[in-house]
């Protein structure tokens, strides 16, 4: 059954939420890869990469760009990422006493792959639209399961022999629900989602190498026209773009959270020349490296 953003359900888990952490801001819970998020204004849009997670929208209302395409995620909706994309992202919605809150939870590719194989469930159709994120309302399993996951936190003594059980739950709910065909997909052995999947992780791991795109579509035993399209129709970007957003975006987390300057984390993501990372940096964000990172402070 679907629940609409003013059920019981919704606010009593945005109670629970907001009673775990008042302050604005991101707040890891004493549950792993549960985090939660809270927001009193709207936010100035921000590149980020969204990675495997499930989002549960409990108040307010959030935007993503993913390359031309919007996605609106309201109070009462749920987003799945399938997949670790670079975004652009902010909340629309949120006021100091109507605050945005936002719980997002980071899935596990084996539990997934692990529950698909032991649920026997049937293959999505070839001819399913793929999409590596959707919005759903929140249905009433799905929210139950969430509300206990999060209630762990007030009987710590539990979270170790029920947390993994919780997350387990709401896996199975996500792939029997409205979710569950774009998950199925990402799961299905063989299919170019996986190998993408598969690719993805080890760019994740070696940005910072120089590599090309026959390379990388020899790593996914296809051919270049066919990863160059399977990566696309995933990511909307090319696989060399998506490179590109990987090294800047964490030669901005470098700078920002370590305090390296822009020739430093330059360096370390990859990049040969500092001026042509300045250049690409600031078509990408908007500003210059010290003036960007300037700005984030300040914000």
């Amino acid at each position: 059954m679907l629940i609409t953003s003013g059920n019981s359900m919704i606010q009593s888990l945005a109670d629970t939420a907001f009673a775990y952490g008042r302050r604005e801001g991101d707040h890891d819970t004493s549950i792993p890869d549960l985090t939660l998020h809270i927001r009193n204004t709207p936010t100035e849009p921000l590149h980020c990469i969204y990675t495997l997670s499930l989002s549960l929208i409990l108040q307010g209302s959030k935007q993503v760009a993913i390359d031309d395409r919007l996605r609106i995620c309201s109070a009462g909706q749920s987003m799945l990422t399938t997949f670790d994309l670079p975004v652009i992202s902010h909340v629309t919605e949120a006021t100091r006493y109507h605050p945005f809150i936002g719980l997002v939870l980071k899935l596990d590719y084996g539990l997934i792959a692990q529950t698909c194989t032991e649920l026997n469930l049937e293959r999505p159709s070839k001819d399913l639209r793929y999409q590596a994120i959707s919005t759903q309302d929140i249905d009433t399993g799905l929210c139950d399961a969430m509300s206990r996951l999060l209630g762990l936190h007030l009987t710590p003594e539990y979270i170790e022999s029920l947390a993994q059980l919780y997350k387990k739950e709401i896996v199975i709910r996500l792939l029997h629900g409205s979710h569950g065909m774009h998950l199925r997909h990402l799961a299905s052995v063989g299919s170019p989602s996986r190998q993408i999947v598969q690719i993805v992780a080890w760019m994740k791991q070696n940005f910072a190498q120089a590599i090309g795109i026959n390379e990388l579509a020899d790593k996914a035993h296809m051919s270049a026209s066919a990863f160059r399209q399977h990566f696309k129709a995933l990511t909307g970007s090319s696989p060399l773009q998506y490179l590109k957003h990987l090294r800047l975006q964490e030669a901005r987390d470098q700078m920002l959270l370590n305090g390296l300057d822009a020739s430093q984390a330059s360096g370390v993501v990859g990049y040969e020349s500092p001026s042509q990372f300045s250049r690409e940096y600031s078509r990408l964000f908007g500003l210059p490296p010290q003036k960007d990172i300037q700005r984030l402070r300040q914000a």
